[in-house]
């Protein structure tokens, strides 16, 4: 592990979210460390719980989506792929709990490790729901088949997004290390040496306005112009197909848009551009370790919202368990098999 000099260590503009480092160090900042006030036991419980839920859940959605080739649309790969993601950064959780308990034990290179796994799970969750939105523009606002009917494409463009996922994850994993700072349990930290106001700033905007700030407004362009014309042609059957998709953007955005928005804050603060105060500092540190416990919980909410919503999949999942002899087949053919999504394209309707 290599050593810090922490007397030359410009804590204040090095200072980094979602790691339990204290703000500051004695020498260099009046400000004492302050962490949010939840029972570390809690936070350990609530990660095995999402880690459980979030294991089961997508499992389940990558099987079911698997089985269904025949149906299988546009959306459906790309709802795949987020559910691959969240899978992947599940994994992670059992690390990230412990670390809650322990401090980080595990040393650099899985420090490296998860720190990847959980910034592209979120860059390629939110990609992926801006090219469903796309998706759904296309085939309802314009219909037209021109991109939903050529599968290839929709696998180059899922390349294409684990790729840039990947490139906008680059940064925080280069400068992750593990170490142990003054008066704080061992921590998972970017180091980025002395004054690197310019570097932090770097590494924040970019991947929050490509990673973020575009894929939310291409949503926002799409879904708006979609309800337009579902509600003007007064689609009934496709404003009710509809209500997965939405249901997936909706929680996305309540579980990682309080994290960024209070990391833009910060931001914004290291940047001069809000004063910085201590208390300022400590509470923002405090709702950064709050939220991120919300964008945790993400990645096992989907599977419950295609349970509960999404009719083809639990038809599709009826039928595995049909399949295998775990319910009868007279219990499955009582289940009204429902319809697909309607759309201008027949390859454009979802499983879910």
């Amino acid at each position: 592990m290599d050593e810090i000099n922490w007397e030359n260590y410009d804590f204040g503009d090095n200072y980094s979210y979602s790691t339990d480092l204290p703000s500051i160090i004695p020498d260099s900042s009046p400000c004492l460390p302050e962490s949010l006030n939840i029972n570390k036991y809690v936070v350990l419980v609530i990660y095995v719980l999402v880690f459980v839920l979030s294991l089961l859940g997508n499992l389940l959605v990558i099987l079911v989506i698997l089985s269904s080739r025949a149906s299988r649309s546009v959306t459906d790969i790309y709802l795949l792929n987020l559910a691959i993601a969240d899978l992947l950064f599940a994994f992670s959780l059992p690390i990230w709990a412990t670390s809650k308990v322990k401090g980080w034990v595990f040393g650099t290179p899985l420090c490296k490790l998860v720190s990847l796994l959980k910034e592209v799970n979120f860059y390629s969750g939110i990609l992926l729901l801006a090219c469903i939105s796309v998706d759904r523009y296309l085939a309802i606002v314009h219909a037209t088949r021109t991109l939903t009917q050529k599968r290839h494409w929709v696998k180059f463009i899922c390349l294409a997004i684990w790729g840039l996922s990947l490139v906008l994850s680059v940064p925080v994993v280069l400068f992750r290390k593990a170490f142990h700072p003054p008066y704080s349990s061992p921590v998972c930290y970017e180091d980025m040496g002395v004054n690197t106001t310019k570097w932090r700033m770097v590494m924040r905007v970019l991947p929050q306005t490509f990673g973020f700030l575009l894929p939310l407004l291409v949503m926002l362009f799409c879904y708006g112009l979609t309800l337009r014309t579902l509600f003007e042609a007064h689609m009934g059957q496709k404003h009710r197909a509809m209500r997965v998709i939405f249901a997936v953007v909706l929680v996305f955005l309540l579980c990682w848009l309080p994290y960024n928005l209070v990391l833009v804050s910060d931001t914004l603060m290291r940047a001069h551009v809000i004063e910085e105060t201590c208390t300022r500092r400590i509470h923002i540190g405090r709702a950064l370790d709050a939220t991120e416990i919300l964008g945790f919980l993400h990645s096992c909410l989907n599977p419950l919202i295609y349970a509960f919503i999404g009719q083809k999949f639990r038809h599709g999942l009826l039928r595995i368990l049909a399949n295998h002899g775990l319910i009868s087949k007279e219990f499955l053919s009582k289940e009204a098999r429902p319809s697909f999504i309607g759309s201008s394209s027949g390859n454009t309707s979802t499983t879910l």
